[in-house]
C-alpha cells in the first residue's frame, strides 16, 4: 500500500473513531434571534460560535437573518450569491418542479438546469419573504385586555385587533408588511416586519433519483444519502424592491448572502440552524400527549396508510398518473412516517408518565402557604383532565373528517364549491353568481390538471369506509348512517363509490364547467342535487353542528388552561431557560455535530458518503435508483474539489432542534459561513415536537460539497457555482468574516 493511500485511510480511521466518541447531547430549543444575547450568547460561543450575536441577527446592518427566507409558506431557504440566488431542499420545491413537468417534459425524473438567465422558470404564487426586524409588541397588544374574566372568543378578537393596528402602524407608508404573533400561549407577543418577493425563479433542481433518493424508505432515517436540494433565484424591480413577475425584473441584490465553506465538519463542530419551524407543543399536559398518542395520531397514521398504498400503486402503472400525485404523495407520506416515529418515541421516553410527573410537582409548588398562587394555579390540572375527557370522542371524530372525508379528492372540490351552492340557494343576484363562477372556473384548472377519477374512487371506497366505521355513531352524519345501510356488507362502501363517481358531474373539468354554466344561468339543482355535493354537505353541516361547537369550546379553555400553566411554570422553574414554541417564525437553533446511538450496540457516525450512496443502488427499487451519470462520476472518481478521502461527502447530522418548516434552513458553522441544507431529522427522534430527548435527537443535514458537486461535475451547471463565494483551506478570523474583499473564492477548476 503507498504511504499516500495508508495516510488518506488513517484519516478516514480516525474520522471514524472520533464519530464513535460517547455522543453530545442535543441542544434543546428554538430561540428568537432578537433575545439571543440575553439568553443564548455565551452558550453559543462556549459550543464554538466565533461571532456575536449582532452578526446573527442585526437590524441596523447586513446579517446572517439578511441571506434567510421562508420559501412559500411552509419551508426555508438561503441566499447563496449577489445575485439572488436561492437555495433550498429538493421536497421544499417539489411541487414547482411538478408543475413544470409532463409526461414530455419529466423535470421530476431527469431534473432542470438553467444554462442561462432566460431560461430560469417562473412559479406563479411562490414567494420568498425576509424578516427586516422583530418587536416585542406584548404591551401594546394586551392593552385593554382584562386579565380574567373575558371569554377566549371575545379575547381573541382583542388581541387580533390590537395586533392588527400595530402592524398597520409599523408599516404605512412603505412596502413593507407586518404579522403579530403569540408565544408562550398567548403570554406574550411579538411582531415581525417582512419583506416580501413575488418573482422567484426554478433556476435547477436535480433528478429525483438523487432529489429523493431513499425515497420513503429513507424518510425520516438515519444514515441518508439524500441530495436533497434546488435552486431558485429571487428577481426584484429596478429599485431592487419586491414586484410582480416581469421579464424586465432583475435578480435580487441582497444585504447580504452566505459563503460556503468547502472545509467539512467534524465531531464537535458548532453547527447553527437559521429558519422558519412550524409548529411544537412542548408545553403539552399529559392529558394532551396522551390524547396526541393514543387517539389523533392512530387514526391518521391508518387512514394514510390506505391513501398511500392506493396511490403507490397506481402511480407505479402509470407515468402520468405518477407525475399528477407525485407531490401529493409526498406530502402526505411525510407526516405519515413522522407520525410513526413520533408515537414510537413517546413510547420510549414515556412520555404521559413522566408528564403527569411534572404536573405532580406543579400541583405541590401551586398548593404552598401562598394563597394567591394556590388560588391561581391549585385548580389548573383537574380543569385540564375534565376538558380533556371531553374532547376524546370530538377528537376522533374532527380527524375523521380531516383526513378520511377531506382525504377524498372529489369531496375536497365540492366542498370548494359550498360558497356558491349558499349563493345559489339564498337567490344571490346573477352578477354576482356570474363573478364567482367565473373564479371556481379558474382554480379548477389546477385541480383536475392532478387529477385522476379512477385513483380517487378508489380512494374514496377506502377512506369513507373508514370515516364511516372510526368517527363516533353519535357524530355520525344521517346522511352517512343511511348510506351505511343502504350500501351494507364489506363491498359495500366500494359499490356506493362506484355509484357515485357515475352520477356524479363534478369529476372531469368539463363536466365541472358545465354545471358552474347551469349555476350561473339560474340552475341552482346542478350543483345542489350533485351526489358528491350532498355527500360532502351533510358532512360539513354535521362537523359545524355537531362537532366543531363543542370542539371549540372545550379547547378555547385548553387554551386558557395551558397559557395560564405555562405561566405558572415559568415562576415555578426560575432558573430555566424557556423558548418559544414554533409557529413558523424566525428562530435560531444550535448545536454540534455527533453520531448517537439508537439502540443497544448500535452506533451510527456522524456523515455518510458517496460510496455508501452506491452500495444502496439497486435498479430494481425506484427508491434506491441511480443516474447513469452519476455511476460514470463514481467511477472515475471525478469529483473536483469536493471529495474527501477518495469519496464525495453526502449528508451529517448534528445535535439542533428542529421540526417541519426548518426543510431547507441553512445549516451554518461558527464563523458564518454555510456548510450544508438542513432537509430531515432522525427518526428516533420525531417526538421532538412534543418532548425532547437529547440522547436521540439529531438533524439531518445535506453537505453542501455534495450539493456543488451535483451542481458543477453531474450537471455542468458550473456558472452556478461560479457566482457563488467558495471559502477554502485555512479558516478565517471572525473579524475578517465582515469584510467581502478578505473572504477567499475558490479558484475555477477545469
Amino acid at each position: 500500500m503507498s504511504t499516500r493511500r495508508f495516510a488518506a485511510r488513517l484519516v478516514l480511521l480516525s474520522l471514524t473513531l472520533l464519530s464513535f466518541l460517547p455522543p453530545a447531547r442535543a441542544d434543546e430549543g428554538m430561540w428568537l434571534p432578537m433575545l439571543l444575547k440575553q439568553l443564548n450568547e455565551a452558550d453559543m460561543q462556549k459550543k464554538g460560535l466565533q461571532l456575536t450575536v449582532e452578526q446573527i441577527y442585526s437590524v441596523n446592518q447586513g446579517s446572517l437573518k439578511d441571506a434567510v427566507v421562508q420559501f412559500g409558506g411552509g419551508c426555508t431557504g438561503e441566499i447563496i450569491s449577489d445575485q439572488g440566488l436561492l437555495l433550498t431542499n429538493h421536497h421544499c420545491g417539489y411541487s414547482q418542479i411538478q408543475s413544470h413537468s409532463s409526461v414530455e417534459k419529466d423535470y421530476l425524473t431527469k431534473g432542470y438546469w438553467a444554462m442561462s438567465r432566460d431560461q430560469e422558470l417562473p412559479n406563479p404564487g411562490l414567494t420568498a419573504t425576509f424578516i427586516v426586524r422583530m418587536e416585542d409588541v406584548t404591551s401594546q397588544v394586551l392593552a385593554g385586555v382584562p386579565a380574567t374574566g373575558l371569554g377566549e372568543a371575545e379575547r381573541e378578537r382583542l388581541v387580533q385587533q390590537n395586533g392588527q393596528r400595530v402592524a398597520q402602524a409599523a408599516v404605512q407608508g412603505t412596502h413593507y408588511q407586518a404579522f403579530v404573533r403569540p408565544f408562550f400561549n398567548g403570554n406574550e407577543y411579538y411582531m415581525f416586519v417582512t419583506e416580501v418577493f413575488q418573482d422567484v425563479r426554478l433556476v435547477g433542481a436535480p433528478p429525483s433519483a438523487i432529489g429523493k433518493f431513499g425515497g420513503d424508505t429513507d424518510n425520516w432515517m438515519w444514515p441518508r444519502h439524500t441530495g436533497d436540494f434546488s435552486l431558485f433565484r429571487i428577481y426584484a424591480g429596478p429599485d431592487n424592491k419586491p414586484a410582480t413577475y416581469s421579464p424586465d425584473n432583475k435578480p435580487f441584490k441582497p444585504r447580504h448572502h452566505l459563503a460556503i465553506s468547502l472545509n467539512g465538519v467534524k465531531p464537535g463542530d458548532f453547527t447553527l440552524v437559521f429558519g422558519f419551524p412550524g409548529r411544537t407543543n412542548e408545553y403539552l399536559t399529559s392529558w394532551g400527549v396522551d390524547e396526541l398518542y393514543s387517539l389523533s395520531n392512530p387514526a391518521k397514521i391508518k387512514v394514510r396508510d390506505a391513501k398511500l398504498h392506493i396511490l403507490d400503486q397506481d402511480m407505479k402503472a402509470s407515468d402520468k398518473v405518477r407525475i399528477q400525485y407525485a407531490a401529493k404523495y409526498a406530502s402526505l407520506a411525510n407526516y405519515w412516517k413522522k407520525w410513526i416515529g413520533e408515537n414510537r418515541g413517546l413510547k420510549k421516553l414515556d412520555a404521559v408518565a413522566r408528564k403527569r410527573e411534572q404536573e405532580a410537582r406543579f400541583t405541590q409548588w401551586a398548593n404552598t402557604s401562598d394563597a394567591a398562587r394556590k388560588a391561581t394555579y391549585g385548580a389548573l390540572l383537574p380543569e385540564f383532565e375534565k376538558n380533556y375527557n371531553s374532547l376524546r370522542d370530538l377528537t376522533v371524530a374532527r380527524d375523521y373528517v380531516t383526513e378520511a372525508a377531506m382525504g377524498v379528492e372529489l369531496l375536497l372540490y365540492a366542498n370548494s364549491l359550498s360558497a356558491l351552492g349558499d349563493m345559489a340557494a339564498a337567490k344571490t343576484p346573477a352578477a354576482d353568481i356570474t363573478a364567482a363562477v367565473e373564479k371556481l372556473k379558474k382554480g379548477a384548472v389546477g385541480f383536475f390538471r392532478n387529477y385522476n377519477k379512477p385513483t380517487d374512487q378508489k380512494v374514496a371506497a377506502a377512506l369513507l369506509a373508514l370515516y364511516a366505521d372510526g368517527t363516533p355513531t353519535a357524530l355520525l352524519p344521517d346522511y352517512v348512517k343511511a348510506l351505511r345501510k343502504q350500501y351494507p356488507g364489506p363491498t359495500g362502501w366500494a359499490n356506493y363509490a362506484s355509484t357515485l363517481y357515475a352520477k356524479s358531474r363534478l369529476t372531469t373539468q368539463a363536466d365541472a364547467y358545465a354545471v358552474l354554466d347551469e349555476v350561473a344561468q339560474g340552475n341552482a339543482r346542478a350543483l345542489l342535487n350533485d351526489p358528491a355535493y350532498q355527500l360532502v354537505n351533510a358532512i360539513v353541516t354535521n362537523y359545524r353542528a355537531n362537532i366543531l361547537p363543542p370542539y371549540t369550546i372545550a379547547t378555547d379553555n385548553v387554551a386558557v388552561l395551558s397559557r395560564t400553566y405555562l405561566a405558572g411554570l415559568r415562576q415555578m422553574q426560575t432558573d430555566r431557560k424557556f423558548y418559544p414554541d414554533a409557529n413558523s417564525t424566525l428562530r435560531v437553533a444550535y448545536g454540534q455535530v455527533a453520531g448517537y446511538e439508537p439502540a443497544d450496540g448500535v452506533r451510527y457516525a456522524y456523515y455518510t458518503t458517496l460510496d455508501g450512496l452506491m452500495a444502496k443502488a439497486d435498479s430494481a427499487n425506484p427508491d434506491f435508483e441511480v443516474p447513469a451519470r452519476l455511476t460514470d462520476l463514481y467511477r472515475k472518481k471525478d469529483y473536483g474539489p469536493y471529495a474527501v478521502n477518495g469519496t464525495v461527502p453526502v449528508a451529517f447530522i448534528a445535535t439542533n432542534h428542529t421540526t417541519g418548516g426548518n426543510s431547507g434552513s441553512p445549516v451554518i458553522n461558527g464563523r458564518g459561513e454555510l456548510i450544508g441544507v438542513n432537509f430531515d431529522r432522525n427518526w428516533e427522534g420525531t417526538m421532538s415536537d412534543i418532548m425532547f430527548d437529547p440522547d436521540r435527537v439529531r438533524n439531518i443535514t445535506l453537505d453542501v460539497r455534495y450539493m456543488l458537486f451535483v451542481v458543477d461535475k453531474y450537471a455542468g451547471a458550473k456558472h452556478l457555482v461560479n457566482e457563488m463565494t467558495l471559502v477554502s483551506g485555512p479558516v478565517a478570523a471572525p473579524s475578517e468574516m465582515k469584510a467581502k474583499k478578505k473572504t477567499k473564492r475558490l479558484k475555477k477548476t477545469k
